[in-house]
């Protein structure tokens, strides 16, 4: 079967973090994101807080904890940091998607449940992937309002100006893992969810003369749902996936791609908005201009002003920008990314340049050693 438990397409993405008002702030001043739903205390939620923000088909929750007994989200921004706690699917029918994926294997976190209101109710199921992180079977078929039970629209009005950022929808999620977990959990999303294995990196193939990582891509057959994992490769030094794993206490999502139909004007305005991204030589564009291959349509001293990266693939290509990390601690971040014709591919032509500028951060950070004597000077 090429879809047996139903995927329609990525739904909601909520994050567990320290204050879910700033945060929520700040997506909606970074990102472009409107306010568009509330859960709380005033919403008969005594424990936590939650702030639903969307921008065309993109959803994010943003949840911190109110009360010592919130001690799952607690936990886990104790332990990880600010960052992704689930991440979901919409299907045709939770009960048999759950069912389906716990008979091939997945491990249970919560079985299908109805949360329902006067509005009608929302279905939802839950599986365990990379530690602590949860898979979310939902389904909102017979909710007719906000989000689901006990969200409501916001009870501030914020008046957040903001530039049109124009994004659009999850292109995909990466996962990063321990060393020698990357075959165990694409195996895990084969079997339990029906994915394939669409491209496997060995070694050699992602990497710079101090850094590599081991990295494969499993989708859903119908290719909405695509997922990379990456593992750590021995280098010199210490790799991105490494400083992601010893910061993060374990493994998890490292960066969410949102997609955009003008990625020129989304990067535009998120610039505007105060965004950073990771800089980009100069001497990247001088071989892009002489790459006899080079088929975009989008004016390359655009791309050049704005450090968007370009690569190739069959008879389509790709843009796309990494953003620095986002949060505190360096293990979380925002991929920007527009296909143009059959582009299925992850930007395998970038990756070289893109390991780079994240060294150069890692190294500003003191993280790219190894030996832990070595101590940057002070500012």
């Amino acid at each position: 079967m090429d879809n047996p438990i139903g995927i329609r397409k990525y739904d909601y993405v909520e994050f567990y973090v320290g204050s879910a008002r700033m945060t929520a702030w700040w997506f909606a001043k970074a990102l472009g994101l409107q306010f568009t739903g509330y859960c709380g205390p005033e919403t008969g939620v005594r424990d936590r807080m939650s702030y639903y923000l969307t921008k065309n088909d993109l959803k994010f929750v943003v949840t911190s904890g109110l009360q010592p007994s919130s001690y799952d989200v607690w936990s886990f921004v104790t332990k990880h940091g600010d960052g992704v706690k689930r991440w979901s699917v919409e299907v045709d029918d939770v009960t048999e998607a759950f069912t389906y994926a716990t008979r091939h294997g997945a491990v249970m976190v919560r079985r299908p449940e109805k949360i329902e209101n006067h509005h009608g109710y929302v279905e939802e199921a839950a599986i365990r992937i990379y530690d602590d992180s949860e898979l979310v079977f939902v389904n909102r078929d017979h909710y007719k309002h906000i989000f689901r039970p006990f969200f409501c629209e916001p009870l501030q009005k914020y008046q957040i100006e903001a530039h049109d950022t124009g994004l659009m929808w999850v292109d995909h999620i990466v996962g990063n893992v321990r060393e020698n977990e990357m075959n165990l959990w694409a195996e895990y999303f084969n079997q339990t969810m029906g994915f394939e294995t669409f491209v496997d990196f060995k070694a050699g193939d992602i990497g710079t003369k101090y850094s590599a990582l081991l990295s494969k891509v499993v989708r859903s057959k119908n290719s909405v749902i695509r997922n990379p994992i990456n593992e750590p490769f021995q280098g010199l030094k210490k790799s991105q996936i490494e400083e992601y794993i010893e910061q993060y206490h374990g493994s998890g999502i490292q960066h969410i791609a949102i997609a955009t139909e003008d990625i020129v004007a989304t990067i535009s305005a998120l610039r505007r908005n105060g965004m950073e991204f990771l800089a980009v030589p100069d001497t990247y564009y001088d071989r892009m201009r002489s790459r006899p291959d080079l088929k975009v349509t989008e004016n390359v001293d655009d791309l050049h002003r704005l450090g968007i990266l370009y690569d190739t693939e069959a008879d389509g290509y790709l843009l796309q920008l990494f953003t620095k990390p986002i949060c505190d601690r360096p293990t979380f971040f925002f991929e920007i990314i527009q296909r143009r014709g059959n582009s299925q591919g992850f930007g395998k032509g970038n990756f070289q340049a893109l390991f780079e500028s994240i060294e150069l951060d890692q190294k500003l950070r003191g993280n790219l050693d190894r030996d832990p004597s070595v101590v940057m000077p002070p500012c």
